[in-house]
């Protein structure tokens, strides 16, 4: 009841605002109306794989398990990938915000868009591990934004945490601006396994904040594997969709 009364007291001193555009929403973390209607949250039909949506739906029955083309050139190593929202610019002010700039006021939404987004995925977990930053990275950015994420995801399913596991061996440069192969060759041998022990049989919830090429969590996911994991589910805040029919 304390705790109550001074979110109240809180609320009314400095009334929840959206992170976005500044509108008054009823509790923090919230978005207003406006944004939201503006976000392009993803969902089926997607490839059954890197989650990547279909322009079209496939028709009653045959949606389910189609694989995108990129997809059957060349199979991921992670099992799935989902993102609950495309990274554009009705999303980037927010995650920009958030990724660079600390703001963690939207964390539990975030966890719920991702649990929802990855339901079937996180069913079948058996814990939760965030993709690392390398130690000189985290002493200058202060945090993790994918461990944020994973710590928000774990309370909102109840799956354990673990950071220790998987550890990034190679301060590698920032992965921006760069083609698919060159960023598969910049994470090529970038991390490492700490405890394998723990791995073994597991089915482990790979979280990164943003799905891009997917060069950063198929590093990862090479690692786990190679250590034990039986399966690897990568749950992201967002991801890239590109504009091109994947199946072409």
């Amino acid at each position: 009841m304390l705790m109550s009364a001074r979110a109240r007291l809180f609320d009314a001193l400095w009334p929840p605002a959206c992170p976005v555009s500044g509108v008054a929403v009823d509790r923090p973390g919230h978005i207003s109306a406006d944004i939201w209607l503006g976000l392009n949250f993803l969902d089926a039909p997607w490839c059954a794989l890197c989650g990547l949506p279909f322009p079209y739906t496939a028709g009653a029955g045959v949606g389910r398990g189609m694989v995108c083309g990129p997809c059957i050139a060349k199979p991921p190593r992670f099992d799935t990938a989902r993102a609950p929202i495309a990274y554009d610019d009705a999303s980037r002010f927010f995650i920009l915000g958030f990724k660079n700039g600390g703001r963690q006021d939207m964390l539990v939404q975030f966890s719920r868009w991702m649990a929802r987004a990855a339901a079937e995925e996180i069913a079948e977990a058996d814990l939760i591990i965030p993709v690392p930053l390398h130690w000189r990275r985290l002493i200058s950015r202060r945090y993790n934004q994918s461990a944020l994420l994973a710590r928000a995801l774990c309370r909102e399913t109840g799956l354990p945490f673990d950071a220790d596991i998987l550890a990034r061996r190679r301060a590698t440069p920032s992965q921006a601006g760069r083609s698919v192969k060159a960023r598969r060759r910049n994470m090529a041998a970038a991390f490492e396994i700490r405890s394998a022990s723990q791995l073994a049989g597991k089915v482990v919830v790979l979280v990164d904040d943003v799905y891009t090429t997917g060069a950063t969590v198929s590093a990862c996911t090479r690692m786990l594997k190679l250590s034990g994991a039986r399966r690897v589910h990568v749950v992201t805040l967002a991801r890239v969709v590109r504009t091109r029919d994947p199946t072409m």
